[in-house]
């Protein structure tokens, strides 16, 4: 790590509309070469902060120097841009360069050997599997070689082969790394500090160290301010009590009074900010539908898997049935079939006027894999590439289209219970954390 500084917020204050401020007077400073992480909760405006660093969006007030200049940023998105979805492998890795690259199969190869991912550079992009799109868009960030990488939650969807190699990556990369992640033990394997955005005092606060002595470090402070605090409002509570006591004695005692109220005065003045809880999504069941009587309690039938291997499908013949009340886990290395089966089977259901009367059956073309799933059953389906949420949609109107009976109140209180509330269910477009709560809605109601 360099002593030079790459990256220096001076007050900086940012906010998408009036009276909404995400940032206030922020101030911090990166130095070259080192590996930071951002923490904070939801809609503390850690992408907003990332879109600052690239200049998409520009600061209300303040300044953000960046040296040397003309330093390359390159970001790792989470969601793959729909444009660009439908170009080739090859072609979307072009777009990553200003000039042509003439070498550029020869730095795809190099950059998929970090990401531990084969693709064939003619396939097109919205054709691969929810993890492959993942490990695109962090190799496209990092076939651009940047000064200053910006990594905006690189685990998700990721397995952990793929975790392990972006984790050896980093800790060998010699330029400036800025992440956002939940992922503990990611971060802690290679952040030389944090960078917490307060969503409530809407400040930046900086820390040195790993990522697990910070995060102690944050809630030895948290302890040590509460207790301070506590002193300080019984010390208030004593002198106004002496103060209202001198006072209606009289005399000399009132200029005692005055002074009892002014030191009560001070002490409030030194009582600190302490940082508030962050707020969670609250604990949650997924309702369980009713089902008729003469229900056998068969769900699913499988009587055949299909598995993708050396970009073709291989086919299986089991005899699976999976039962109501039943848990399943799909495992497998990334690009083997896990989501197009999943997608498949909600298809399948979304399709059901051209069933059977009495059960669905469904042929997957993609995978070949055959399924029969069971007569009126509710399916909810979470998307991980957020393809079945329509953008242009406010939030509100994407969760009322998916219940299957209206009820405004049940509507707000779920989303309260996801950190969505009121204001972020009008805006249009919908939010980014809209995004889960939409498929964890669907079929619930």
């Amino acid at each position: 790590m360099s002593d030079t500084v790459t990256l220096r917020f001076s007050d900086v204050s940012f906010e998408y509309s009036h009276n909404k401020p995400l940032l206030t007077e922020a101030s911090f400073s990166v130095r070259t070469g080192s590996r930071i992480t951002l923490m904070g909760q939801n809609g503390a405006g850690k992408s907003t902060l990332f879109k600052l660093i690239t200049g998409e969006v520009k600061p209300n007030e303040g300044s953000i120097s960046i040296t040397p200049k003309g330093a390359s940023i390159a970001i790792a998105r989470q969601v793959m841009p729909k444009d660009l979805a439908e170009l080739t492998v090859r072609d979307y890795f072009a777009t990553a360069f200003v000039d042509k690259k003439y070498n550029l199969d020869k730095l795809i190869r190099e950059v998929f050997e970090v990401v531990n991912v084969d693709l064939p550079l003619e396939k097109i992009v919205k054709k691969l599997s929810g993890g492959q799109q993942a490990r695109l868009l962090l190799a496209h960030a990092l076939i651009q070689n940047p000064d200053i990488l910006l990594l905006d939650e690189p685990t998700n969807n990721l397995d952990q082969t793929g975790i392990e190699h972006l984790t050896g990556f980093l800790m060998m990369y010699e330029k400036t790394v800025l992440v956002i992640s939940h992922d503990a033990d990611f971060l802690n394997a290679f952040s030389d500090g944090v960078l917490y955005l307060d969503v409530f005092t809407k400040k930046v606060e900086q820390y040195s160290g790993n990522y697990y002595d910070v995060v102690e470090e944050i809630k030895n402070r948290i302890e040590r301010e509460n207790l301070q605090n506590a002193r300080m409002q019984q010390q208030i509570k004593e002198k106004r009590s002496q103060a209202e006591v001198f006072a209606h004695k009289g005399g000399k005692l009132r200029a005692v009074a005055k002074r009892m109220r002014e030191s009560a005065e001070e002490a409030e003045e030194s009582v600190v900010d302490v940082r508030q809880e962050d707020k969670t999504i609250r604990e949650f069941t997924i309702p369980c539908q009713e089902y008729a009587d003469f229900f056998d309690g068969k769900i699913l039938e499988f009587s055949s898997i299909s598995a993708i291997r050396s970009h073709g499908p291989v086919v299986k013949q089991v005899e699976m049935v999976i039962r109501k009340n039943t848990h399943v886990l799909i495992s497998g290395p990334n690009g083997i079939g896990k989501s197009t089966l999943l997608q498949n089977i909600a298809e399948s259901l979304s399709s059901r006027p051209s069933l059977s009367a009495s059960e669905g059956e469904r042929r997957d073309p993609l995978s070949s894999s055959d399924f029969k799933i069971a007569k009126d059953i509710k399916l909810g389906y979470y998307k991980q590439d957020f393809g079945n949420l329509n953008y242009e949609q406010k939030a509100f109107d994407a969760l009322k289209e998916v219940m299957q009976k209206f009820d405004e109140h049940i509507l707000r209180s779920t989303a309260a219970g996801f950190l969505l509330d009121g204001k972020l269910l009008d805006p249009l477009p919908p939010y980014p954390k809209a995004k889960k709560v939409y498929s964890l809605f669907a079929g619930w109601y």
